[in-house]
């Protein structure tokens, strides 16, 4: 049985943790790992997790955490009418099949690996914010169906790998080819049902068995964390929300876009100083 000192210590720190992300999630808009991650890194980090599978704990938990909110956004999102239902059905199959490809790699990738596939993902999409512009398009509407599958299967892959919900990547795609992002941000509530339920399938079949986990975990998801950061951040959002309002768009779109790359230079030197 896990001690209950270790049990409290741990509840404590996360709950901190979801203060924190809760907060950043509002200020800027976005929920899931691009916030999730690094703060659970730096949490398990201070609580002694060990560096092998510190990485992979966090991707994982973070998968999980997804999984409710981005239910219960996509049911809102689907009542109004704003998904794109024929894109979603497209991504059906490519998503999940992205996922699965995800965890085979999530299972024999080292942490530091996994450490530098977030970081190189964070520096392109903290770029793409910094110094894109609305005027950016590749095409009029969307691709064909190859072309949709393929880019489904690269948003699924690439997503359980940063342990995010899609919603960065699958906005990126909509948008460069002329969707409204209102209707890129209710699609993509749908795409992170699609890509948390069997990723985090995938992180506790990844992580079944590896040492060093912290108490009551299930392969790389803990669930302490889960439990807690859920109601913390949904409570703290609303604060981060209130402050984002006070801020222009673009301001959000810069101060977001410093975060990321503050976040891929942090995994970037726990990488190479160690």
């Amino acid at each position: 049985m896990p001690e209950i000192a270790d049990i409290a210590i741990l509840a404590v720190a996360l709950a901190a943790a979801g203060a924190v992300a809760g907060l950043l999630a509002g200020i800027f808009g976005i929920g899931g790992g691009a916030v999730l991650v690094p703060v659970f890194f730096q949490v398990f980090g201070l609580l002694g997790v060990d560096e092998a599978v510190r990485m992979h704990l966090s991707v994982g938990t973070s998968l999980a955490v997804i999984v409710p909110t981005s239910l219960r956004s996509f049911a809102s999102h689907r009542a109004r009418g704003a998904v794109d239902m024929d894109l979603l059905r497209t991504y059906l199959i490519a998503v999940p099949a992205g996922v699965l490809i995800a965890a085979l790699v999530f299972a024999s990738i080292s942490s530091a690996g996994l450490r530098i596939v977030f970081a190189a993902l964070a520096v392109l999409v903290g770029l793409k914010l910094i110094f894109g512009r609305k005027d950016w398009q590749i095409g009029a509407d969307l691709p064909g169906v190859a072309g949709r599958f393929t880019a489904g299967s690269v948003i699924g892959f690439l997503s359980t790998l940063m342990g995010i919900g899609g919603g960065v990547l699958n906005n990126t795609f909509m948008t460069l080819y002329g969707r409204p992002i209102h209707q890129a941000v209710a699609t993509s509530a749908g795409v992170g049902v699609l890509i948390s339920v069997p990723g985090v399938l995938g992180a506790i079949w990844a992580g079944w068995g590896a040492g060093g986990l912290p108490v009551l975990s299930t392969g790389y998801v803990n669930w302490i964390a889960v439990a807690i950061i859920i109601p913390v951040t949904l409570s703290v959002a609303p604060l981060g929300v209130r402050i984002a309002h006070r801020l222009e768009k673009r301001q959000l779109e810069l101060a977001f876009g410093v975060f990321m790359l503050v976040v891929a230079l942090r995994f970037a030197l726990s990488v190479w100083v160690g």
